[in-house]
């Protein structure tokens, strides 16, 4: 099951409605206790001024993580296109029965793996990852009696080749579940909402100018979980290079 993180549009959502109410919170807490020294006011100027520069500095430190994801995210899709357009190629060299079989069975899991980038439904991914998995054990049988039958340096180059797809396709499953744990969401949260009351109970003009700050805490918490999310949001890798094997391979 996906977490919420996992879904941008309700991560800004929630972040802005409790960041905002946080807000409100601080304000009503100033009313209720009106009497605060200058001293205090000073205490509490230092206070909301780390607070907030500790916020920006996890913001940012969470932003480098998900565009390290999303980076590799992209290297592995083209890595995993590379090594299958590679093998396509090398099953040339099989003889004319196996070779025909092993471009078959390529052509339709390059297909599946397309539709891996593409589909959002969970129960889709499972009914295509449990393809993958039989499309594999398929191709590695003819690959097997085909090194059983004549070990030599180029059927060992087309089991090394076969080898690379199935590692790339597992790199590329590892990058997808590599997300940005939800302790440091849960953290990031516990900050803001403190800068957030810091804030509501220091304000001294209208609450719409106090709300600038969780409208901007909800735009970079929607921005990360948007790039760290693989399929939901706006940002996501796409199949590029796997599409372009696909149109590219032989008919």
């Amino acid at each position: 099951m996906e977490s919420l993180a996992h879904y941008p549009f309700f991560v800004f959502v929630l972040t802005f409605v409790f960041l905002s109410i946080a807000t409100i919170a601080g304000a009503s807490l100033h009313r209720r206790y009106p009497t605060v020294t200058a001293d205090h006011k000073d205490d509490l100027g230092v206070i909301l001024a780390a607070t907030l520069t500790l916020l920006a500095l996890i913001i940012g430190f969470s932003f480098a993580m998900a565009t390290n994801r999303y980076d590799e995210r992209k290297r592995l899709e083209e890595a995993e296109a590379s090594a299958t357009r590679t093998e396509i190629a090398r099953a040339e060299l099989l003889q004319p029965v196996e070779a025909e079989k092993v471009r078959k069975l390529l052509r339709e899991y390059v297909d599946q793996r397309i539709l891996f980038y593409d589909i959002r439904d969970i129960s889709r991914r499972a009914q295509i990852a449990q393809r993958t998995s039989q499309l594999e054990g398929d191709l590695w049988a003819p690959i097997r009696e085909a090194a059983a039958a004549q070990p030599t340096p180029v059927v060992a180059l087309i089991v090394a080749g076969m080898n690379d797809v199935f590692k790339a396709q597992g790199d590329a499953q590892a990058a997808e579940w590599n997300r940005i744990p939800i302790a440091a969401w849960l953290l990031m949260a516990a900050i803001a909402l403190c800068c957030t009351v810091l804030l509501g109970y220091r304000a001294r003009t209208s609450m719409r100018l106090a709300l600038v700050l969780p409208l901007v805490v909800a735009i970079s918490f929607f921005l990360i979980a948007d790039i760290d999310a693989p399929r939901h949001g706006l940002i996501h890798v796409g199949p590029e290079n796997l599409e372009s094997v696909a149109l590219g391979r032989p008919q």
